[in-house]
């Protein structure tokens, strides 16, 4: 693994030097996000010797350089999901291939489905914590001792720092904000209303099919992490209607405006 994070990291270095302070993987409802940003580069996942390719609709494949407001970043634009069949070390490959490219704040977003009863599609939560039982571990087999340790301290994943910044941000910007723990599954089907009662249980409001394993394995390797998620959808179970597609990005797309104004407010202000 390490051979290959080395080999992606070279052929992106071939391609440009820009050196990152903030990384950003976009979620549903955000993939055009990098359009806005000041573009100085970009790398396609095709043009990565070795580099995972996602394949999910409304997930672009490639890397965005370039500027939010002062700030200089990278920006993942098509994250890789667990459930297309990658091994978890590919999935977070890109995460840590940001690190080494000299990222050292890491802002994750996704569409998640709303499980506490108070949270509507359209609402925004802010990750305090999350559950990653029903995934591996991308932190299981030989630990990578340059990226960290072999048993890393989970208690405190999400910067509460950061965390402060977001709701800062919120609060400027004129977006109500929820806050909660994200529980990720595998996917790629939706839960069954079993499981999001044991999920409600386990102390879950949310639940989706990615960022905590990137969250995991950039906590290893040291990096300052905030979360937001997209509330898409009720989780099944909470309303009579069937979970599709084409709903969530709907939802995501329809309260991606406010989206975008509280992600740049974020690393504008973090």
């Amino acid at each position: 693994m390490e051979n290959k994070l080395q080999t992606c990291l070279k052929s992106i270095r071939e391609k440009t030097d820009f050196k990152p302070e903030v990384a950003l993987i976009l979620g549903s409802g955000l993939g055009d996000y990098a359009e806005g940003i000041k573009i100085e580069a970009s790398v396609e996942y095709s043009q990565i010797e070795g580099f995972p390719v996602s394949t999910v609709q409304g997930h672009k494949g490639r890397f965005v350089f370039g500027y939010v407001e002062e700030v200089p970043v990278v920006i993942m634009q098509g994250r890789v999901h667990y459930y297309e069949g990658y091994p978890m070390s590919d999935v977070v490959l890109p995460t840590r291939l940001m690190k080494l490219m000299g990222a050292k704040k890491l802002i994750l977003t996704n569409a998640a489905g709303g499980i506490n009863e108070n949270f509507r599609p359209g609402d925004f939560m802010m990750i305090t914590d999350h559950i990653a039982t029903g995934v591996p571990s991308p932190l299981i087999g030989p630990n990578l001792d340059d990226l960290g340790e072999r048993f890393p301290d989970m208690s405190q994943v999400y910067s509460k720092r950061i965390q402060e910044v977001i709701r800062k941000a919120a609060q400027d910007c004129k977006v109500p904000l929820q806050e909660g723990v994200y529980v990720q599954l595998t996917g790629p089907n939706y839960e069954t209303p079993a499981e999001i009662r044991m999920c409600r249980i386990w102390g879950g409001d949310a639940v989706g099919m990615s960022t905590a394993c990137e969250a995991m394995a950039a906590r290893h390797m040291g990096m300052e992490i905030g979360g937001i998620s997209c509330i898409t959808n009720l989780a099944a179970g909470l309303s009579k209607e069937k979970l599709n597609h084409k709903e969530v990005q709907e939802i995501a797309d329809r309260v991606s405006a406010d989206f975008k104004k509280l992600v740049t407010k974020v690393i504008a202000t973090m």
